[in-house]
């Protein structure tokens, strides 16, 4: 399986922007762009998205999320993954790591998980 990301409407415009610029071969979509979720969109519909979609969710939500997941999981559903910025990574570290996530993973590796980056 391909990774490919979609990045919440509240993370900054950047991520996307260098990760299609530094690695064009990744799929990388944006909440509020064509085919994706509109903004404003609530959490369990992009968690349903990312399901159908197979995308990873790049968020910086940590505090609503795990929730969200937990319902999410309840309804017997699936997700290929949520990963949590952190915010004491720069930009471009945090842009190396998701290339690196994309490019190295296995299939399913973080199906059903939150993960909070940098991966150890």
């Amino acid at each position: 399986m391909r990774i490919q990301y979609l990045i919440d409407e509240n993370v900054n415009p950047l991520y996307p922007q260098q990760l299609r610029r530094k690695e064009p071969d990744i799929v990388v979509e944006v909440v509020g762009e064509p085919a994706t979720p509109t903004k404003g969109t609530l959490d369990p519909e992009i968690l349903i998205w990312c399901e159908t979609y197979e995308a990873i969710l790049v968020t910086n939500n940590r505090r609503s999320m795990p929730i969200h997941l937990a319902n999410h999981l309840a309804q017997n559903r699936h997700i290929p993954g949520i990963f949590i910025l952190n915010p004491e990574m720069g930009i471009g570290e945090t842009i190396d790591e998701l290339i690196i996530i994309a490019k190295c993973s296995f299939d399913n590796e973080y199906q059903d998980r939150i993960i909070f980056l940098p991966i150890p």
